[in-house]
């Protein structure tokens, strides 16, 4: 199920951010608190970081406007756990012939 990412309220007086820079695209894996967009007040830059581990699988503001409470992407949960639990191959054992035989 896909989590909404919504612009967070970043201060008293401010309903509207810019949509800076992604940092992230659509596919990519994410971790939890990686930041994945650049968010653009009229006093301060700060990136707005995934709330769970998973996949951005739709950005749906890609620049420009946005409020405070907008959805801006979807991320998918639980998706780059699946990636990152897949077996890895480990460096082969030692093989027998290898060991020096005893006289």
């Amino acid at each position: 199920m896909a989590l909404e990412l919504k612009i967070p309220a970043v201060g008293e007086s401010i309903t509207e951010v810019e949509i800076g820079q992604w940092l992230k695209k659509e596919g990519d894996t994410v971790k939890v608190d990686e930041p994945l967009v650049e968010l653009v007040t009229d006093k301060a830059t700060l990136e707005l970081p995934a709330p769970v581990a998973g996949r951005l699988s739709k950005i749906l503001i890609p620049s420009g406007q946005a409020k405070v409470g907008d959805v801006v992407a979807l991320l998918e949960e639980g998706a780059a756990e699946a990636s990152s639990s897949a077996p890895t191959q480990s460096a082969p054992a030692p093989s027998q012939a290898a060991a020096p035989k005893a006289r």
